[in-house]
């Protein structure tokens, strides 16, 4: 099935065993597994390498998935470089609670920006390996993905010329608005959606953070967040309405709604400083299901898509990435499909409770400022169990930490 005519003119031929979509954590982790296993491939992104290396992404991983990338090799920077937390606060009616969750789990987020390892995984694949990556290609279409003869065509920035790579499977990696995810679709895949009804406003702050862990701000006005990036930048986000205009929070706006949501007694005041984006996300989830189909295997936010409630995205993509990959190495090394038979399967069951866990955190974090007496009601409830009960707050440390999440 292909979702456009086949190109007019013929295109120029080509081979490789597996085609990888996109340039992201998830298709730049399967790219450099398969070319540690001597797997020919190639990876094709629409975008170029400068900005897929600067585009500002997530920067929390889990301990899991670091140490997953360290055993592959391809964590050094990040282990030499990252910070790392293993607690979070919550500020409601000015006080704060302290969440030690490292203590309680054992394990850590890693604070490393997504640009920061997509460099990381571009240089290990096409610097140091020498992996065929095609950077700024324009017009990618499927083909035969439901025969044994898939292909996928592009044409060349440079040349203009139309290119056809024949392959054994396709990787789809190219995020929410890709081309595998709409194959995918529109042919047997099932889409499940949650929308949140609530917007984020998304900063990036050139100030050095202003606590030494997450903060959420639980407040009638809109949640609020701080979130450590680097030494000198900082995350924040402000709840606001769904589809607003990043137009309408000017600079002053934003600090002093920063300021008001964020405060409590005791805490260190904002450090302020010229932002460096602004964007409004509208909080939504959706799973494709399954995740795969035909010879077409999706990975991250093309299988998937978590808003950042909870800092899951790239975490998911990440593990939908180790397991694909090793499935496309056993096939391409043993003639063994049975891992990627099961793919869809293996990868679910961590899909689901990472969305679950999203929607808990969210009504905790918004119940405040919904206007429903009813939901605030809730979101204290469930703030002062996970506070006050051992058990509770034991559960809630492995959830956010990711530890044994649907294994």
């Amino acid at each position: 099935m292909d979702l456009a005519p086949a190109p007019e003119h013929p295109a120029t031929r080509r081979r490789a065993r597996i085609v990888v979509v996109g340039a992201g954590p998830a298709g730049l982790t399967v790219a450099n597994i398969l070319r540690a296993a001597s797997v020919d491939c190639v990876v094709l992104e629409t975008e170029s390498r400068q900005f897929i290396e600067q585009r500002p992404r997530a920067g929390f991983i889990e301990e899991w998935a670091v140490r997953a990338l360290e055993q592959r090799g391809l964590a050094d920077r990040l282990l030499a470089h990252a910070q790392t937390h293993g607690a979070c606060e919550f500020r409601l009616a000015g006080e704060r609670h302290r969440f030690p969750y490292g203590e309680l789990s054992g394990h850590r987020h890693f604070v490393y920006p997504q640009p920061l390892l997509v460099t990381d995984l571009v240089r290990a694949y096409a610097d140091r390996a020498g992996g065929d990556i095609r950077f700024g290609v324009r017009d990618v279409k499927l083909h035969g993905i439901d025969t044994d003869r898939p292909s996928v065509s592009y044409t060349d920035p440079e040349t203009g010329e139309r290119i056809r790579v024949d392959c054994d499977a396709v990787a789809g990696c190219d995020g929410a608005r890709g081309v595998t995810r709409t194959y995918a679709e529109a042919g047997q895949a099932g889409v499940a959606r949650h929308d949140y009804g609530i917007g984020w406003l998304a900063l990036l702050a050139e100030a050095p953070p202003s606590s030494d862990c997450v903060v959420f701000g639980l407040h009638p006005r809109g949640f609020a967040a701080h979130m450590a990036r680097s030494p000198e930048i900082t995350r924040y986000y402000l709840q606001c309405p769904p589809g607003d205009d990043s137009g309408n929070w000017p600079h002053e706006r934003v600090w002093s709604e920063l300021h008001a949501r964020l405060s409590a007694a005791g805490a260190p005041p904002l450090t302020e400083g010229r932002l460096i984006e602004k964007r409004v996300l509208d909080m939504h989830n959706y799973v494709v299901e399954p995740m795969s189909h035909g010879r077409l295997y999706l990975a991250g936010d093309a299988a998937h898509l978590a808003a950042p409630i909870a800092a899951k995205g790239m975490n998911l993509a990440l593990h939908d990435a180790l397991l694909l990959g090793d499935a496309l190495v056993a096939l391409c090394t043993q003639g063994d499909d049975s891992a990627l038979n099961g793919y869809s399967a293996a990868c679910l069951p961590r899909v689901w409770q990472y969305q679950e866990f999203s929607q808990w955190l969210s009504e905790l974090l918004h119940g405040t400022s919904s206007g429903d007496p009813f939901r605030a009601g809730i979101a204290a409830a469930r703030l002062r169990r996970i506070l006050r009960s051992p058990a509770a707050a034991a559960a809630f440390a492995e959830l956010y930490i990711g530890k044994g999440a649907g294994d």
